[in-house]
């Protein structure tokens, strides 16, 4: 299964790698393979592009940037039995990085990403140099993820045109100035049966969802074990990280460090990515 017919205008992936049941898993690299890499993880309902102005800095830094598309979004293929836990996008992350050959990475997850990304240092199954958790922690506030939920279950049958959708996006996020340029969207859409435009994402993701009722305990002992340098980003106008989630997670890592950013929601690289990728760099100056 797939999402549709790509629109004119969607970037080409990079490079694709087999991650659980040979699920083709698409990334995009920037930086040499030689230097310390950092791989890039989106959140649900976004794909690697979210992530392609901090991976040029980070190129630019010297650093070697790996983001990818989780199973079911973006160019990644669909899972065929609708498979879409957090342990597979662990398993996929695994599959990805020993196809790099790539030793002790440093993850940057936003949201989803940043889930897995725990999930994988804490309970050992990738040995990191360092970890990012943006805007999530084991504490979230039900009625932002609630409002993420409803965003993306919105028209489950396809927008009519662009500017619908560009009109849903600038409601849900009132903060960001919206655009006239619509050609940006091609690479969040696809083109449905019924010619109608539809997110890129397997809509069976969301039942996937039902697994955040149920992770809190399990999220807060993998914080507690966390051995590596980890940052947690907090954006200030963020509806699903609180100040009393973030300080929960710094009350169970108190090694951590921690920024919170102006200006910027739950999307914070995408709302700041000015200082976002500045406090990355910043960070990873002084811990690797």
């Amino acid at each position: 299964m797939s999402a549709g017919e790509k629109l004119d205008g969607t970037p080409v992936p990079m490079h694709f790698w087999e991650g659980v049941n040979k699920n083709l898993i698409a990334g995009d690299m920037w930086g040499k393979g030689n230097s310390t890499t950092v791989v890039l993880l989106h959140g649900g309902g976004q794909t690697r592009h979210a992530w392609k102005g901090t991976g040029e800095l980070l190129a630019k830094a010297g650093y070697h940037a790996v983001a990818i598309d989780a199973r079911g979004h973006g160019d990644s293929d669909w899972a065929a039995d609708g498979a879409y836990s957090q342990d597979l996008m662990v398993a996929d992350l695994t599959c990805v990085l020993a196809s790099l050959g790539t030793p002790n990475p440093i993850l940057v997850g936003a949201s989803m990403g940043g889930i897995s990304s725990l999930m994988a240092i804490g309970e050992g199954h990738i040995r990191a140099k360092g970890l990012v958790m943006v805007d999530i922690a084991p504490q979230t506030e039900p009625s932002g993820v609630k409002r993420i939920g409803e965003f993306m279950a919105h028209k489950p049958e396809g927008f009519e045109s662009l500017q619908e959708v560009a009109d849903w996006i600038s409601a849900y996020q009132p903060h960001r100035k919206s655009s006239s340029n619509l050609s940006g969207l091609a690479k969040n859409l696809r083109l449905n049966p019924m010619g109608k435009y539809s997110w890129h994402w397997d809509p069976r993701f969301m039942t996937m969802r039902s697994e955040i009722q149920n992770r809190e305990a399990r999220l807060n002992e993998c914080t507690r074990t966390l051995n590596v340098p980890t940052l947690l980003v907090r954006g200030a106008l963020s509806d699903i990280l609180s100040e009393e989630g973030a300080a929960h997670f710094l009350s169970l890592h108190p090694e951590s460090e921690y920024v919170n950013i102006t200006d910027a929601a739950h999307m914070v690289a995408g709302d700041r990515n000015d200082i976002f990728g500045k406090s990355i760099l910043s960070f990873l100056k002084r811990n690797t």
